[in-house]
């Protein structure tokens, strides 16, 4: 993480752009903090990605949160090609200044050089893929699958610096940490899934009630624990001796939450 740090920060100096790829079901908190700092003074463009697993109602929130703060934002869905039209004129107007003062200076059709910056598990690979319209980088479900830098030729007008998906080594809130862990973004292998599983229950209850119940067949009105049992017997969730597998029904749960089955759910709003 260190490394991969330092690494962006030498070669920041060679970019004009940096694209900030985020979860649109948690834009907030799949943003990293370090990349402000990172990139000071570099034109910005936010794209908000997953947008098919989001609330379309938030998202438009997000959008104009984002435009309020003066950065220019994208929704995009990089697994099937929604909104990536759209962000070569996008980096263009970003950085129209660059190209003004370019030409002033004689320098004319020189593609703009960006850097996509995103945690882990946030699409990175395949936006990238999808963007370059060619397989250029490993494509994964779980975080941690591009490991180094490359440059990417996007088309005439963009080059694109990958880099790592890189955590801030420390949560300051645990709230972040929770909704990371909600989308994938941490190795499911070093949290309480069940916890975590609960967690997610009473979210979705107060936020979007009845889709618990519609998909489960669970009753709303019990206590987190008691649903996941619920779960666990429904979907015949079983270990030796026919007692119910919590971990299981919480893999289930939180599988079915990140894979869209249980509907288009936003975990933040704007404040």
């Amino acid at each position: 993480m260190t490394k991969a740090k330092r690494m962006m920060q030498e070669d920041i100096k060679l970019i004009d752009i940096v694209i900030e790829l985020l979860d649109a079901r948690v834009p907030i908190s799949s943003r990293n903090p370090d990349i402000d700092t990172l990139a000071n003074n570099k034109f910005r463009l936010v794209l908000l990605n997953k947008c098919d697993l989001a609330d379309e109602h938030v998202t438009a929130k997000w959008e104009t949160y984002f435009k309020e703060k003066g950065i220019m934002v994208v929704t995009i869905n990089a697994r099937n090609g929604q909104g990536m039209k759209t962000i070569t004129a996008k980096v263009q107007e970003a950085c129209k200044e660059k190209i003004e003062r370019d030409k002033k200076r004689g320098i004319m059709n020189r593609p703009i050089r960006a850097m996509i910056v995103g945690i882990p598990n946030v699409g990175k690979s395949t936006f990238i893929n999808s963007y370059a319209k060619k397989a250029c980088t490993k494509v994964g479900n779980k975080p941690g699958v591009t490991k180094g830098k490359q440059w990417i030729k996007i088309n005439k007008n963009v080059e694109l610096l990958d880099t790592p998906g890189i955590l801030w080594p420390k949560f300051e809130d645990n709230t972040v940490g929770e909704h990371l862990a909600f989308i994938g973004s941490i190795n499911d292998e070093i949290l309480q899934r069940t916890e975590l599983a609960c967690n997610l229950i009473d979210f979705l209850k107060m936020h979007y009630p009845g889709i618990l119940q519609e998909r489960y067949q669970i009753d709303e009105s019990n206590e987190a624990a008691v649903n996941l049992e619920e779960i666990a017997r429904n979907r015949g969730c079983l270990l030796k001796g026919n007692e119910l597998d919590y971990e299981k029904a919480s893999i289930i749960l939180l599988d079915e939450f990140r894979n869209g089955k249980l509907g288009r759910i936003s975990i933040e709003e704007p404040a």
